[in-house]
């Protein structure tokens, strides 16, 4: 897989990329990441990537052209072109699994006010938010992306199993887990964790998963203001 960044900011990425799974999955050549600086696609002589927007208003805006010339330059046949923004569609784990087939991703970190509608219309493949709420820039968003995806490439992590039975692989939130002590400040592991009982142990897991989905839904759909 290659992935590709578009900002203004590509120091944001210096250490982020050193680090963990991101630094194992580039060590062992799962993955080629190379961030990109949006102005050396400015023609502008003080390399300007925004402007005021058009019918007034506050905030500046992405120029399309730096943006234009930039996946002119980087993008192949094979490649899927992201905008990152608060109305894409939400960054879930179902999408993390589709987007794993990509072979050639590029995503551009939006900044300031927005960026020119045209972008988003007729330049990029897909739009993506990773949440309700609103960032500085793309830059922390393309990091949870890329995070979320190299940590199940092959060879990335030690035991792909673990990642398996993560929550929101198969629509459920994972069991709770305990390790040692067996008992702290008087809180005690269950019981069952600790009956060798793999029978009662994978009975006992999969309820609280359904369990602590069920909890879950309740509060988004509260959060939402939707009828329970």
């Amino acid at each position: 897989m290659k992935i590709e960044i578009l900002t203004i900011f590509p120091e944001f990425f210096d250490s982020p990329l050193r680090v963990g799974n991101i630094k194992k999955a580039l060590d062992k050549g799962a993955v080629e990441i190379k961030v990109h600086n949006l102005r050396d696609y400015s023609t502008d002589k003080h390399k300007k990537v925004d402007d005021y927007p058009y019918g007034g208003g506050t905030g500046m805006i992405f120029r399309i052209e730096p943006i234009y010339r930039a996946l002119e330059a980087l993008s192949t046949p094979k490649t899927w072109r992201v905008l990152l923004s608060p109305q894409g569609r939400l960054w879930r784990q179902d999408v993390v699994k589709e987007y794993l087939n990509r072979e050639h991703i590029i995503l551009i970190c939006g900044r300031y006010k927005g960026v020119d509608e045209r972008v988003r219309e007729h330049l990029v493949d897909d739009e993506i938010s990773v949440g309700d709420y609103v960032l500085s820039g793309g830059e922390p968003a393309a990091l949870v992306i890329i995070d979320s995806l190299v940590r199940l490439l092959p060879g990335v992590i030690g035991d792909i199993g673990s990642a398996l039975t993560d929550s929101f692989v198969d629509e459920l939130l994972d069991a709770p887990h305990y390790t040692r002590p067996v008992e702290f400040m008087g809180w005690k592991v269950p019981e069952v964790l600790l009956s060798g009982d793999h029978g009662r142990i994978e009975k006992w897991r999969k309820e609280k998963r359904k369990e602590r989905t069920e909890l879950w839904k309740r509060r988004r759909r509260q959060e939402l203001g939707w009828k329970i």
